[in-house]
């Protein structure tokens, strides 16, 4: 896969949390929890802006696929590999 596709990652969000941060893996998702409240999509922004930072990448290369109003969310990444990806939330997760 290059550089520039998107991949796509299943993710199972924690709003409301005291930390953002990597959880680790459930199934075929990944947990993250993120402080901001699941009220008028300030969770699906702080998803974003949480995965941008973790991922090096812009905000601009992250887009909500899928679960715009569930827990369980789908988002495409751009410009990173899927194996970078998978590095980096493994990273996270064993912090």
């Amino acid at each position: 896969m290059s550089a520039t596709a998107g991949v796509r990652v299943a993710i199972r969000v924690q709003p409301g949390a005291k930390k953002d941060a990597v959880l680790g893996k459930r199934a075929e998702a990944w947990k993250i929890s993120v402080r901001a409240p699941a009220i008028e999509g300030k969770a699906n922004r702080a998803c974003v802006e949480y995965l941008a930072k973790l991922l090096d990448v812009r905000r601009s290369a992250v887009a909500l696929i899928k679960g715009e109003k569930s827990r369980d969310k789908v988002f495409e990444i751009n410009s990173r590999t899927s194996d970078q990806v998978r590095a980096a939330f493994q990273d996270a997760a064993d912090a």
